[in-house]
């Protein structure tokens, strides 16, 4: 089994639905530290001056005693309305503007208290939207426990898994020798970022995918796919 695994993060990047698309398991990493100035609450899409930051608002006094999985979100700011407001702005249009911006409406007219709740629900959306057909599991519903590249390492043992898929940034902390001698193969992606058209001026790269699926609707997955490994060999 190829699994791979990432913490909550809102309005992903391409690069998380490509690894993702190269597993057959996903576990949603909803039990480890929340990090500020991360991907967690934020991201970027394209307007008309640029790239901007759309950023959920969080109670995050003492985050590092507290689990991704539960932050919540500092409801006293209408961030939502500024969000939706925003993509409408942005997106107005763009090719498939009214087959997405329903789903934006509804989401941002919900109450939500803890962020990664609202992160899996986006993540779930995408996926569909996607045909990303994948099983998906929650770190917290998971009997496994250890630090970094051991967690991950442990998680693999729990599942079964024969390949662990990790992002460019895993060769910082994995130890490879670890999974190799546990039959765990250690895989690292290496994204290539694919150009396609978008609204305004210069083409700007790592946005989130809403960028893509607004400008590309239902040819994004074989965009965000092209010039990329499509699958890995067991």
């Amino acid at each position: 089994m190829i699994l791979t695994a990432h913490q909550p993060v809102y309005l992903p990047w391409l690069g998380l639905f490509h690894k993702i698309a190269l597993a057959e398991s996903f576990v949603w990493f909803d039990d480890v530290q929340y990090q500020t100035k991360d991907w967690n609450n934020r991201n970027r899409i394209m307007t008309n001056n640029g790239p901007i930051w759309l950023t959920v608002p969080v109670l995050s006094k003492g985050h590092y005693k507290i689990k991704v999985g539960k932050i919540k979100i500092n409801n006293t700011f209408p961030w939502g309305k500024k969000h939706v407001k925003s993509i409408q702005l942005a997106y107005s249009k763009s090719k498939y503007f009214n087959y997405y911006f329903k789903f934006f409406e509804d989401l941002y007219n919900k109450q939500w208290e803890f962020l990664s709740d609202l992160n899996f629900y986006i993540l779930n959306f995408i996926l569909e939207d996607l045909n990303i057909d994948i099983s998906v599991v929650k770190l917290s519903e998971l009997k496994v426990s250890g630090q970094k590249s051991d967690l991950v390492l442990n998680m693999c043992k729990y599942l079964k898994a024969k390949i662990y898929i990790f992002g460019g940034e895993g060769k910082n902390y994995a130890n490879e020798q670890k999974f190799i001698e546990s039959g765990v193969k250690p895989y690292f992606q290496k994204y290539k970022h694919p150009v396609y058209k978008q609204l305004h001026g210069k083409f700007e790269p790592n946005l989130s995918i809403i960028d893509l699926l607004f400008n590309a609707g239902p040819k994004s997955y074989d965009i965000m796919m092209s010039g990329n490994i499509n699958n890995i060999n067991t």
